[in-house]
């Protein structure tokens, strides 16, 4: 599978999800859902999102810390820049790797029929 998740594809992604609505891919819920899963299996090292997972978990960092690239305080307006920047990434991110993630489940750990 890919090396890692390039930034053109996470805001691909978000821009997808955002235009197709309920179209043809998982739902938001769904997505949320797996995510837990998803940080499980990587974990255990079952699936191969380690890299992504740790990026995602950075710029989440990066977003909600009180310590920032570019200061609000001083530089307004860039300021929010890079932080808005960083929210549309990981939400691109989170969209992209968890349907990635769901297709893997899928042909991994298929359903058992009962």
């Amino acid at each position: 599978m890919a090396k890692t998740l390039k930034r053109a594809a996470a805001f691909t992604a978000l821009g997808k999800a955002l235009m197709s609505g309920a179209r043809g891919g998982p739902s938001l819920s769904k997505r949320l859902a797996a995510l837990p899963r998803m940080l499980k299996a990587t974990v255990k090292g079952e699936y191969d999102g380690g890299m992504r997972v740790a990026l995602m978990a950075f710029a989440a960092a990066y977003v909600i810390s009180p310590i920032d690239a570019v200061p609000e305080a001083f530089l307004w307006v860039f300021g929010l820049v890079d932080d808005a920047v960083a929210v549309t990434w990981l939400a691109g991110t989170v969209l992209a790797e968890t349907e990635r993630f769901l297709e893997w489940e899928k042909l991994v750990k298929p359903a058992v029929v009962g």
